[in-house]
C-alpha cells in the first residue's frame, strides 16, 4: 500500500449521512409530480457526487417532470432546509477523523456542495467539521468543472500545501467521486453504499485502491498512517485547542 501523508474527503454520504435525506426530498417531488415514480439506486448511483445543477438536470430530464432544474432545485431547497441540519456522522468518521487530527495528519473536505449548503448540512456538527484544516466547496472560485473533473481535489492538495499526488489519500462514496481521484493522480478509499455494490456487483472496485463497507473498517496502518489507540481510549479533542489554519 501507498505511503499516505495527507487525507481528503468528500461528505455528503462519507462523513454525513446526507443521501438519505436526498433519495427522501426526490421521493417526495417525484410522487407529487411524477405519479409516485420510485427513484431507483441505478438513477441515484449516477447522481451522487454531482452538483446540484447537474443532478437536477438529471432528475428532471429522467423522470420528465413538468418543471426546469432551477425550478426542481427551489423545491428541493424547501425540503432541505428542514432535514438537513439534522443529519449524523456516519459510522466510524468521528473516530478516525480525531485520530488522524491527533496525529497531526493534514486533512481537507472537497465537496460537490455549495458554500451554502455545506453549513446547512454541517450546523449541529461545527466541531468535526472545525478538525478539518481546509474546506473546499463546489462553487468556490476556481473550481470550473464537478466531479469526475480533478477540480476539487486538485484544489484540496494546492491549500493542503501540494503534497505529491502519491501521498494524498481521498476517501469517496461515489463512483464519480473515483474518477475524479484517479484523474487527480490520488489513491481513493471507496466507502459505497451497500444498494450501489448490490446494484454493480460486490467485485467491482472502479480502480479504488481499497474498498470498505464502512469508514469504520479502515484500519490507517494499510497507508502507512499512525495506527488507532489502543480500545477504549476515548480522548477526544476540544475545537477550543485547535488554531485553524
Amino acid at each position: 500500500m501507498p505511503h499516505i501523508t495527507h487525507c481528503i474527503f468528500d461528505m455528503d454520504g462519507l462523513l454525513l449521512d446526507t443521501e438519505r435525506v436526498y433519495t427522501e426530498v426526490t421521493q417526495q417531488i417525484l410522487d407529487k409530480y411524477a405519479n409516485g415514480v420510485k427513484f431507483t439506486w441505478d438513477v441515484k448511483s449516477k447522481l451522487m457526487g454531482r452538483t446540484g445543477e447537474e443532478s437536477a438536470a438529471m432528475v428532471v430530464d429522467t423522470y420528465k417532470l413538468p418543471m426546469s432544474p432551477e425550478e426542481y432545485l427551489k423545491i428541493c431547497s424547501v425540503i432541505q432546509d428542514e432535514l438537513f441540519p439534522h443529519v449524523k456522522p456516519l459510522p466510524g468518521v468521528e473516530r478516525l477523523i480525531q485520530h488522524l487530527k491527533r496525529h497531526n495528519i493534514p486533512m481537507a473536505v472537497a465537496t460537490s456542495s455549495s458554500r451554502a449548503k455545506f453549513e446547512q448540512k454541517t450546523s449541529l456538527n461545527k466541531e468535526l467539521f472545525a478538525l478539518f484544516d481546509h474546506i473546499i466547496c463546489g462553487d468556490d472560485a476556481g473550481i470550473e468543472h464537478g466531479k469526475p473533473a480533478p477540480d476539487l481535489f486538485l484544489a484540496a492538495q494546492q491549500r493542503l500545501g501540494n503534497p505529491p499526488a502519491d501521498n494524498c489519500l481521498i476517501f469517496e462514496d461515489a463512483v464519480n467521486g473515483i474518477e475524479a481521484a484517479l484523474n487527480a493522480k490520488m489513491h481513493v478509499v471507496w466507502i459505497p453504499d451497500e444498494n450501489i455494490l448490490n446494484l454493480q456487483g460486490k467485485d467491482t472496485d472502479h480502480g479504488a485502491t481499497l474498498v470498505l463497507e464502512s469508514m469504520a473498517k479502515f484500519d490507517p496502518r494499510h497507508f502507512s498512517l499512525p495506527a488507532f489507540d489502543p480500545e477504549g481510549h476515548t480522548e477526544t479533542i476540544e475545537t477550543s485547542d485547535i488554531t485553524k489554519q
